[in-house]
């Protein structure tokens, strides 16, 4: 399935769940359908791109007011291994359309409502897709920054976002310094969709609307803040392997002037706060859905790197201007200003339904 601007091979549990046991479990299972430890991915579906080696499973879930349980998986390009602590608004995006499709949900005559669990981080999210005479749609004209692909039109919430501000805030503060070598970096570090460590531009001698080219060069640096941050937000201990899931990582500026990656001329009204994510160990082509929802929440915390940067041009909105263009969202709060909801408008549309031969150690046989 591609939802918005990832790629995800959906599996369903029941094909899934008898193999997992056997050749080294689902990393096995995923590292080889993938064709990791080679940076092409050739002996397997992977694109070569964090944005399209992604994988969930997905099941009818058994907890009252949920309807699809699904477990998502990124699965790494060069090494084989598979990062389990994270999640991918795009590739629900996508769930909440196969489960439709797989007939894992009852389809409403009018709009059909999934409500998942991400079962990595508890996450609840609602998908909402028209379904007029209830008919599920194969193909539809909704389009998304990052890509020229339609397909059917989803609206992707994240709910139950936050208690009060501090639970937003690991450390309790709305900004901090992260210092990696002789430097200190004003950062805000926030959970919501996913964990996140947002860094201000300037401290970083950028603007934040910068070509994804120049972001590459900062990588180093931004990776080391990553580790740093982790450390400062309780997600790892000293000498812990390495995650380069979670936090996701991120630059933050005013708007500006910029041209998207397709050359589009974007001006600083069109939008109200820049932002540069990087995904794995690349710069994001766009900005993923969870790393959004925490631009949004940190958005709402007075002092923090997000607030301080923006304009915001409405109540209950925000437009980040990415690489790919500019990503709008709608979001419900309490009277106090705390975040409930982030509402994104998606696309997704169903590429193949395939049979996996997959080696792990000995051939397995999976269908996806």
């Amino acid at each position: 399935m591609r939802g918005g601007t990832s790629k995800c091979w959906l599996f369903n549990a029941v094909d899934v769940d008898p193999l997992i046991g056997r050749a080294g479990g689902l990393d096995a299972i995923l590292t080889s359908a993938f064709g990791s430890g080679d940076p092409r991915q050739l002996d397997g579906v992977g694109g070569g791109s964090s944005t399209t080696s992604k994988a969930a499973v997905v099941r009818r879930s058994s907890t009252r007011g949920i309807d699809i349980d699904y477990l998502f998986a990124q699965v790494a390009i060069g090494d084989r291994r598979v990062e389990w602590g994270s999640n991918c608004g795009n590739c629900a995006t996508a769930i909440g359309l196969y489960a439709l499709q797989a007939g894992l949900v009852a389809v409403d005559t009018a709009t059909t409502t999934v409500r998942m669990r991400n079962q990595n981080t508890g996450a609840i999210l609602t998908a909402e897709i028209a379904t007029p005479n209830g008919i599920v749609p194969a193909e539809g004209t909704a389009a998304v920054p990052g890509t020229s692909a339609l397909g059917v039109p989803v609206s992707l919430t994240f709910t139950d976002l936050a208690v009060d501000h501090r639970s937003l805030l690991p450390t309790g503060a709305a900004s901090d310094r992260i210092t990696v070598g002789d430097n200190n970096y004003r950062a805000t570090l926030v959970i919501a969709g996913a964990p996140a460590a947002l860094f201000h531009a300037t401290d970083l001698g950028l603007t934040g609307t910068e070509d994804n080219n120049l972001i590459a060069e900062r990588l180093p640096l931004l990776i080391a803040l990553r580790t740093a941050s982790s450390l400062r937000m309780g997600l790892s201990r000293a000498g812990d392997p390495v995650s380069y899931a979670i936090p996701k990582v991120g630059i933050v500026g005013p708007p500006h002037d910029y041209r998207t990656s397709t050359g589009v001329y974007t001006t600083a009204e069109e939008y109200d706060v820049s932002v540069r994510m990087v995904s794995m160990l690349a710069p994001h082509p766009a900005i993923g859905l969870t790393s959004a929802v925490a631009v949004a929440a940190a958005a709402t915390v007075p002092g923090s790197i997000v607030a301080d940067n923006a304009r915001i041009g409405w109540p209950g909105s925000l437009r980040l201007g990415t690489p790919a263009g500019i990503l709008e969202l709608d979001m419900t709060s309490t009277p106090d200003g705390v975040p409930e909801s982030v509402t994104l408008y998606r696309a997704a549309r169903r590429i193949a339904t395939a049979e996996l031969f997959i080696t792990p150690t000995t051939v397995l046989a999976g269908s996806a």
